[in-house]
Formats: C-alpha cells, structure tokens, sequence
C-alpha cells in the first residue's frame, strides 16, 4: 500500500511538472502569437512609410529640379536684361556720336562747295585772262582745272559718306526705339520671375512670383522629405525590434516545447 502511495505521489509530482510545462509552451505560443501578430502590422506600417518616403523622395526631386529650372531661367533673364541695357546705352552713345559726325560732315561739306566754287571762279579767271595774255602757261590752266575738278569730287564722296552717316543714323534711331522698348521689357520679365522691380526691391506680390513660389515648394518638399525619412527610418527600427522579439520568443517556445517533449518522453519511459 505504501509502495502504491509512492508511485502514485510520483505521478501526480510529473503530471504536476508536464502541466506546468504545457501551461510555459502555451503561454510562449500566444506570446508567439502575439509577436507575429505586432510583426504582421508594423511590416505593412513599414512598407505603407516606405511608399511615403519613395513619393516623398519623387518629390523633392522634382522639386529641386523645378528650382534648377527657374534658376536658369532667371539668369538668362538677368542677362537679357543686363544685355539691353548696354546695349541701348551703346546705341544711345552711337548715335550722340554720328549726330557729331554728320554735323562735322556738314562743316567739312560746305567748306569744300565754297573751295571748289573759289576754284571755279579762279579757273574761269584765268582762262579769260589766257585768252588777253598768251604769257600764262597751259599748264597753271590744266592744274587749276584739276584741282577744281578734284573739288567736285572731293564734294561728291563727302556727300555719299554724308549719305552713308544718315543712313547709318536712321537705322541707329531704329535700333534705339527698338532697344527702348526691349530692356524695360526684358526688367519686366524679370520683375514677373522674380518678384522684384528695377532696382531690386521686392514687388507687392512678391510672394506671387515664380521663383518664390518654386522656392517655397520646394523647401516643402525638403521638409515633407525630412520628415518621410524620419518616419519610414522609425518604422524599420520598430519592425526591427520586434523581429528581435519574434524570434527570442519563438526560440524560447523551441526550447519549451522540446524541454515538455522530452519530460512527457521521460515521464512515459518512467
């Protein structure tokens, strides 16, 4: 009788134990069950911030890219408008100084008209006098003719270069109207780029530019970015450490499990 007590308080001691370590493998399962379950949402929270940071990125390189545009585009502007600008105030000078070309022309003109006149005057002379006095050569009569003739011609290619400079001015005057229209335009255009008005200062609607505006998407995007990162960077560090978790927990389920095979195995070979 007592040896039936013995055997049967040594059961009820490994049914205790094999209990016990079925209630361990039990609670380590839904431990499991619950690190899968953690793991199962932060990999699709991972994976939707993922997508948020891809866009995120997208963005903010189109956005820098957008920047880099307008950028250039202001630039050329800002030469254009630097452009014509020296432009008309070189054509400004040119015509100043064609205007003191053809006045000095004019003088240079009326001049050899009044010489060449002399000198027809002085020709016609001296050939009336030619015919009173056979002591004067042929030769001082051929020279004045010359050089009565070398007047007239003298006058005429002061006139054509007379012609040529107003010419020249008239188109200049053309290229100043043209120029006087094109610099305040060219500011214009940049005034609508930028925001700003001729001497730099900042428009009422300067918020209403372009580059403002392209300028302020991105430095959103930046920001939208920095902060995409952040969260898809949190989101993996979370998904990390419960992986880390998962897998202590389904480690120490094993060994619970192969710890209550084993006793269950020892209590039967008993």
């Amino acid at each position: 009788m007592k040896t039936d007590l013995k055997r049967y308080g040594i059961t009820e001691k490994k049914k205790s134990e094999l209990d016990a370590l079925k209630i361990k493998v039990l609670n380590a399962q839904h431990k499991v069950e619950q690190f899968e379950a953690i793991v199962t949402s932060l990999t699709e929270k991972s994976e939707m911030f993922e997508q948020f940071y891809a866009a995120a990125t997208t963005n903010r390189e189109t956005a820098l890219n957008n920047k880099k545009l307008v950028d250039e585009v202001i630039q050329n502007a800002r030469n254009l408008a630097q452009n014509s600008t020296i432009a008309y105030d070189e054509i400004v000078a040119a015509d100043t100084k064609m205007e003191a070309v053809a006045s000095h022309f004019k003088t240079v003109i009326d001049e050899l008209i009044y010489s060449a006149e002399i000198i027809n005057k002085l020709a016609t002379t001296v050939i009336r006098k030619k015919a009173q006095n056979e002591l004067i050569s042929d030769e001082l009569i051929s020279m004045i003719g010359t050089a009565g003739k070398d007047a007239n011609n003298a006058v005429a290619v002061s006139l054509v270069a007379l012609e040529s400079t107003f010419t020249a001015q008239a188109s200049n005057i053309q290229s100043e109207a043209a120029a006087s229209l094109q610099y305040p335009k060219s500011y214009k255009l940049l005034g609508v780029l930028t925001g700003r008005k001729f001497n730099g200062s900042k428009t009422e609607d300067h918020e209403s530019s372009i580059e403002y505006q392209l300028n302020q998407a991105y430095n959103n995007a930046q920001l939208d970015y920095a902060k995409a990162k952040k969260a898809n960077n949190d989101a993996i560090s979370e998904l990390g450490k419960a992986t880390i978790m998962l897998n202590k927990a389904e480690i120490k389920l094993s060994s619970l499990v192969a710890g209550n095979q084993a006793a269950i195995a020892a209590a039967l070979a008993s």
